[in-house]
């Protein structure tokens, strides 16, 4: 991911039109342009969207793009919706809070849509997990991001180590680093939400199968005695996390992840428990660092091994714009193969279309064969209902160890949501 300074003075634009513009962008008068709005809610992204546009408005003389670039995209999009006001095109993180906007039924269907055929199912089956509108195709995958175990294949070649692809084979990998000296991890656990890389790796497995829509089922009865919980199907999940800190640098507890990240790049470990995103602060401080990833090697057979990966950017439109023709053009646009190759490396990330070409950095290159195969899974923290303090409870852990206690309470703070969020179906 490029780092760029993003002008306080764009960002004032971009709210300024958004507010004023969204939902009323028309035809100009007299010269048959059509004004369509685009809202898209990374910053980092705004000089590659911005030369996307310039080259779709030179081939579509007929349309112009307005990009609104804001802070805090997820609630300004709600207030936008509510005031029935959504912008023609839209792209925003695929996450849970998207998964429930998208059952909402607010967003265009785009199950007939000939881009969708082009698209990786791997990827829109992790939309699909997090929600759509019933029946319903809501969004459309543009890049993935990646959550496994960064190592630095430099410090691997000296010390003549393999890449591990057993659970067994990275522990004995941990053991050998530490014989010799070299921190395994740099981790940290200052902020909370460090710890949710690795227990999204290592808990993927045990949430295949539909384990989340068990839980939801289980509803205010999750618990110990219950066919599905926390309690019942986490604490391997958990002692296994816990047991990979322990490999971690010395001071971990309360070193930030700027610090873990630059302890990284300086050959200070060996691996780091984080995802693609990482790169982008490790290459501030070691341009030339030599990264890649694997996927946290959890299954007794290496050819079970899943790549835990996240929608970096899904793109959806409004579901009743008047702009729709030149919605979809755009749309289409984004999508054509030249055009999501130079924005996926430009930032880091893995482009949706099938057959798209990855940009040459070895970190994408090493997680290739797994979007490929199909091998990809959701972050399991987005079916996680966002009143469950989830990153809290599982940093805590970290720092006390206690498996049970963390369980226990994750189940609690489930039946809790589920008794306000859950409506008991009435029988005649």
């Amino acid at each position: 991911m490029r780092r760029r300074t993003i002008r306080t003075a764009a960002a004032v634009v971009g709210l300024t039109a958004l507010m004023i513009g969204a939902g009323g962008c028309a035809a100009n008068p007299g010269d048959g342009v059509t004004t369509i709005d685009f809202f898209q809610f990374k910053g980092e992204a705004l000089e590659d969207f911005t030369e996307i546009i310039a080259q779709f408005e030179a081939e579509n003389p007929d349309i112009r793009v307005v990009q609104n670039q804001v802070a805090d995209a997820e609630t300004l999009i709600r207030t936008l919706l509510v005031k029935n006001r959504t912008p023609d095109v839209i792209t925003l993180n695929g996450n849970g809070n998207f998964g429930k906007l998208a059952e909402a039924g607010v967003f265009y269907d785009f199950s007939d849509e000939p881009v969708l055929d082009t698209i990786n199912p791997g990827v829109q089956q992790i939309l699909e997990q997090l929600g759509n509108a019933p029946g319903e195709v809501n969004s459309l995958g543009y890049v993935n991001n990646a959550n496994g175990i960064i190592y630095n294949r430099a410090i691997f070649a000296e010390q003549g180590l393999e890449v591990p692809e057993t659970w067994d084979e990275l522990i004995a990998l941990c053991d050998t680093l530490v014989e010799r000296g070299i921190p395994p991890f740099a981790t940290s656990l200052a902020e909370n939400w460090t710890a949710m890389p690795s227990w999204n790796g290592i808990g993927a497995y045990a949430a295949q199968d539909g384990f989340f829509d068990a839980m939801r089922s289980e509803g205010e009865n999750v618990g110990p005695d219950a066919p599905v919980s926390f309690e019942q199907d986490f604490p391997e999940i958990m002692e296994r996390q816990a047991q990979l800190f322990t490999y971690s640098q010395e001071g971990y507890r309360g070193a930030s992840y700027d610090d873990s990240t630059a302890l990284f790049a300086r050959g200070g470990a060996a691996m780091m428990l984080q995802g693609i995103w990482a790169l982008s602060p490790v290459k501030a401080v070691n341009p030339d660092i030599d990264a890649a990833i694997f996927p946290y090697p959890v299954p007794e057979s290496p050819d079970d091994r899943m790549l835990v990966s996240g929608v970096d950017v899904t793109v959806t439109m409004a579901r009743d714009t008047p702009r729709k023709e030149e919605a979809l053009r755009f749309i289409e646009f984004l999508f054509r193969p030249d055009v999501i190759e130079r924005f996926a490396a430009a930032q880091t990330m893995v482009p949706s279309v099938v057959g798209a070409e990855l940009g040459d950095d070895p970190a994408l290159e090493s997680i290739a064969p797994y979007f490929d195969s199909g091998r990809i899974t959701g972050f399991i923290d987005h079916q996680v209902p966002t009143a469950i303090p989830l990153t809290g409870i599982v940093q805590q852990f970290l720092y006390d160890g206690d498996v049970d206690g963390a369980l226990r309470t994750l189940d609690n703070e489930w039946r809790k949501v589920a008794a306000r969020t859950i409506t008991p179906v009435e029988e005649d």
